[in-house]
């Protein structure tokens, strides 16, 4: 079993909730997600403020089993990927 806790910014709290559900989760109970061999809880987190400029930011906490974990850390990479410049 594998844990991963993550602090997200910039991708909107709705978002990762669908992404999760994209990746065959179902929402058992409100903001965790459970997949086959994984769950994950969200957790809406104060905003990142720098000067005038406000981004929301999540706690993602993804429990997984060892055998599962490769394949959903590759997709949710893929899923979450931002392009900037």
């Amino acid at each position: 079993m594998q844990t991963i806790i993550h602090e997200m910014r910039g991708i909107p709290f709705f978002l990762l909730k669908e992404y999760l559900q994209e990746m065959g989760g179902s929402e058992i109970e409100e903001n965790l997600i459970q997949g086959e061999g994984w769950r994950a809880r969200l957790e809406r987190m104060e905003p990142f403020r720098l000067y005038s400029l406000s981004v929301g930011q999540t706690r993602l906490t993804v429990e997984m089993e060892d055998h599962v974990a490769e394949d959903f850390i590759e997709r949710f990479k893929k899923k979450t990927l931002r392009a900037g410049g």
